[in-house]
């Protein structure tokens, strides 16, 4: 298993650090849900939903709070006993990269807050692959991260055309403002083929 990027920059108290960063947040009422509005809207009611790279778990608990039955996998323990916290969440602390959860298929995948550009570097189409083998023909795979890493948009086409999935849409933010070119965020809808 390649060392990931997070695993290479962040430290056991650097994720404790960010567990407790969101808990402040939210303890300050912080609008945290911006991305779990843009997936509903876009999702089926009662939709079976991977959240990849989940982090605290934050967007998952927040998508099973309304009506979807999700599923949680990290590869950090820090952050994998935060998601735990949700028991709403089925959580898994597993490697994108070789992720197998036998007879799992999902409508929707999500990779927020940067997740494709925290992998190890060249394993992203082998993560891309293994999403698409979790999807179900026609389900969708929503990701955002930052552009000014050197895994961008264009490679991400790319790997996704070569995975069987289609990109139909692309916009700067989780909000849905219109993408362009020079953008530091990119949030990306593809679905795979077959549905």
């Amino acid at each position: 298993m390649a060392e990931t990027r997070w695993q290479r920059e962040r430290s056991v108290s650097d994720s404790r650090a960010y567990v407790a960063r969101f808990a402040q947040l939210e303890a300050d009422e912080t609008d945290l849900h911006g991305e779990a509005r843009t997936l509903d809207a876009m999702l089926p009611r009662g939709a079976r939903v991977l959240d990849a790279g989940c982090g605290t778990g934050r967007l998952g608990a927040e998508l099973a709070r309304r009506g979807h039955r999700v599923t949680a996998v990290d590869l950090d323990p820090v952050l994998v006993a935060a998601a735990r916290e949700h028991s709403e969440l089925t959580v898994h602390e597993a490697d994108l990269a070789t992720l197998d959860l036998p007879g799992e298929r999902f409508d929707a995948v999500v990779a927020a807050g940067n997740v494709m550009i925290f992998v190890a570097r060249g394993t992203e189409r082998q993560i891309l692959a293994r999403i698409a083998h979790h999807l179900v023909p026609g389900g969708i795979f929503v990701a955002g991260f930052a552009t000014d890493y050197e895994y961008g948009v264009d490679e991400f086409d790319l790997d996704l055309a070569a995975v069987g999935m289609v990109r139909e849409y692309r916009y700067a933010t989780w909000d849905l403002r219109p993408w362009h070119k020079g953008a530091d965020w990119a949030v990306t809808v593809a679905r795979k083929a077959g549905g």
